[in-house]
């Protein structure tokens, strides 16, 4: 595949991984340890209020001189409020999801920013190209997380994307490492989006408990469930099971509303709980073993990447 990607030359990136903007991982810390390094850092908005994430955004600035983007997620009461506060703080790259793209890329576009829509099907992925972005992130859902109702997995998911939209494709959803990233540019993919691996680093903004539950996974560790409010993997606690008990007994939207009650995924993933919190983390978790450095990660993910081209190319 020839470099640059048009990931990397959309983003003024060089290295064409973007760490995702999780909830409760994705402060500033991150996004700079990895932008500093050549990828594209984001700043998860979805876990914070206006005022913080304009914290966040200052401090990234001081610590980093390079791009970096937003992950704003529309579902969000104060979406808007998020967005304008990125836009007053200057930023120019923001990833959006969980919601239609047609809401804010009209305006973020006329205001010279780049857009990114997270998609899980080839039908939404034309929506959003239709509404105006630069760019697509097709998330399979071995993401961590919330996902797609279609639950249609990476492998067939990037392909088939590719060939129905004209614009860049973003791979996600059970990549951790060079092999994975490989896999994704053999699929048409021009970069990918990266969480769990990223989600177990130093400098995550997550409890050190709940990083210490992704080193302990094995490929069965995560479950999906909550289907009937929103499908979302998790790793397999106390909590996950009850959930899960309760949607093959036949509950009802409200009723897993309200066994899903506030701020559960805050509880695991910042506070630490790992018996009654929600453990957000994708099936790539049992291949991750250990708690590097975001920038130096970054750039082992690539090494390992272009190792793993060079190798099929010999092949061939």
């Amino acid at each position: 595949m020839p470099f640059p990607t048009s990931i990397q030359k959309l983003f003024e990136i060089e290295i064409p991984i973007i760490q995702a903007g999780m909830v409760w991982v994705s402060g500033w810390r991150l996004a700079a340890a990895v932008s500093n390094a050549g990828g594209l850092g984001l700043i998860g908005a979805g876990s914070m209020k206006p005022e913080l994430l304009q914290e966040h955004i200052s401090k990234l600035r001081i610590n980093c001189d390079k791009p970096f983007g937003i992950n704003i997620p529309l579902l969000r009461q104060d979406a808007e409020s998020l967005i304008e506060t990125a836009l007053n703080a200057g930023v120019k790259i923001f990833l959006t999801s969980a919601g239609n793209p047609k809401t804010y890329t009209e305006r973020l576009k006329s205001a010279g920013c780049i857009v990114v829509h997270v998609v899980p099907s080839v039908k939404f992925a034309q929506k959003a190209e239709a509404a105006g972005v630069d760019a697509i992130v097709a998330e399979g859902f071995e993401a961590g997380g919330h996902n797609g109702a279609d639950e249609i997995a990476t492998l067939p998911l990037i392909p088939q994307v590719v060939d129905g939209v004209k614009i860049p494709v973003i791979a996600a959803g059970g990549i951790a490492d060079g092999r994975g990233i490989a896999a994704a540019f053999c699929l048409g993919a021009a970069g990918v989006q990266i969480g769990t691996r990223y989600a177990a680093t130093v400098q995550a903004s997550c409890h050190p408990d709940y990083k210490q539950s992704i080193l302990t996974a094995d490929d069965t560790s995560t479950i999906l469930t909550l289907r009937k409010i929103g499908n979302a993997r998790m790793i397999r606690n106390q909590w996950a099971i009850r959930a899960l008990e309760a949607e093959r007994a036949g509950a009802t939207p409200e009723q897993l509303r309200e066994l899903l009650g506030q701020k559960r995924e805050r509880l695991g993933i910042f506070e630490g709980d790992l018996t009654e919190g929600q453990l957000e983390a994708g099936q790539a978790a049992g291949l991750i073993h250990d708690l590097p450095d975001a920038g130096q990660l970054t750039h082992q993910l690539w090494n390992d990447t272009r190792k793993v081209l060079s190798e099929l190319q010999s092949c061939i």
